[in-house]
């Protein structure tokens, strides 16, 4: 008989240098001829199968005293004795053992931090569930474990610690679970390690230019990967005008044509899932020349007030020339 078995498979439990002209055979569970823990015994004269307390409806005999048991469960692991009538009413006994182990489902990684902190925080993977009789290995980016003081294995492997995580550390990680039957293993766990981002630099190609003319490109430089970035005009989050394009990574504004209403200070604003870093400002001065249609932009009110100051001043002079003349 084989000495393992996956759960759920058929197999046979073979007679092996049995005697020539046997008279019948039965099968027990256990190492013990015991009718109580007869399986079924089978008489060759009459091709005769009888079943016995033990079975359980799965097995099926064979004349050559093979024995079929289908649909294994874990409960069928034990010994079994094979017990053989010779012509002359003498018997043999074989026994064997048999192993069932189950198939193992797909393993799955988790973790009692799955946002650490670079540098502070302990992360332990956990390959589960646990089953007996099984063994586990890891992965880390398809390789296996380096040499590492900041890697440690549990005693059964199944759990792996990363001590003072950093960004490199990301993974993805999976683990194997097997047994002598079956193998399987997990989906590709992975790290969001978080950590403080550099400050971001911007860079223009001008920060002087002259209204109705460009292209002025802003530029957000940083080192940090994995980042998103924002921008800001005046303090505030830019509103993107016709005149502004960002490019596909948002590090580059390009504004083209430039008007006097560009002209600000400018920032750039990189972010990860742990923090986000601001640049210092950069102003941009937009030069412009008034025009009489620039002059026709003063309101009412200023209008007014000019022509008021003016008759002031009018009325002002008069009242000095009287003055002078009646003291003359």
């Amino acid at each position: 008989m084989p000495p393992l078995a996956a759960e759920g498979s058929d197999i046979l439990l073979f007679a092996h240098n049995v005697t020539e002209n046997p008279l019948g055979y039965a099968w027990y569970r256990g190492e013990r001829v015991d009718n109580s823990q007869l399986i079924a015994s089978y008489r060759v004269a009459t091709n005769l199968t009888t079943k016995g307390p033990a079975h359980s409806g799965r097995e099926t005999f064979y004349p050559n005293g093979t024995l079929l048991i289908q649909s294994v469960t874990q409960k069928d692991t034990g010994s079994y004795t094979l017990l053989v009538t010779k012509d002359d009413l003498q018997t043999e006994r074989q026994t064997g053992h048999l192993h069932i182990l189950p198939v193992l489902p797909r393993p799955v990684i988790t973790s009692n931090n799955s946002n650490p902190w670079e540098h502070q925080d302990t992360v332990v993977l956990t390959c589960g569930p646990e089953t007996q009789n099984t063994s586990y290995m890891w992965w880390i980016s398809n390789q296996s474990l380096p040499n590492s003081t900041r890697l440690e294995l549990s005693e059964d492997k199944r759990t792996l610690t990363v001590f003072n995580v950093t960004r490199n550390d990301t993974g993805p990680y999976v683990c194997e679970a097997w047994n002598p039957v079956s193998v399987s293993r997990s989906d590709p766990f992975t790290l969001n390690v978080l950590y403080p981002v550099a400050q971001p630099s911007l860079q223009a190609s001008n920060t002087t230019v002259i209204e109705h003319e460009g292209p002025v490109v802003l530029t957000c430089l940083t080192d940090e990967t994995g980042i998103s970035i924002r921008w800001f005009f005046k303090g505030r989050s830019l509103l993107l005008a016709q005149r502004m394009t960002l490019s596909s990574d948002n590090s580059t504004l390009t504004i083209n044509p430039v008007s006097r209403q560009d002209a600000g200070d400018y920032q750039c604003e990189v972010s990860n899932r742990g923090n986000s870093s601001r640049s210092d400002p950069l102003s941009l001065h937009v030069k412009y020349k008034l025009t009489p249609e620039s002059s026709s932009d003063l309101s009412a009110g200023a209008i007014v007030g000019i022509v008021i100051g003016a008759m002031a001043g009018v009325a002002l002079i008069g009242a000095l020339v009287y003055f002078v003349s009646r003291s003359l």
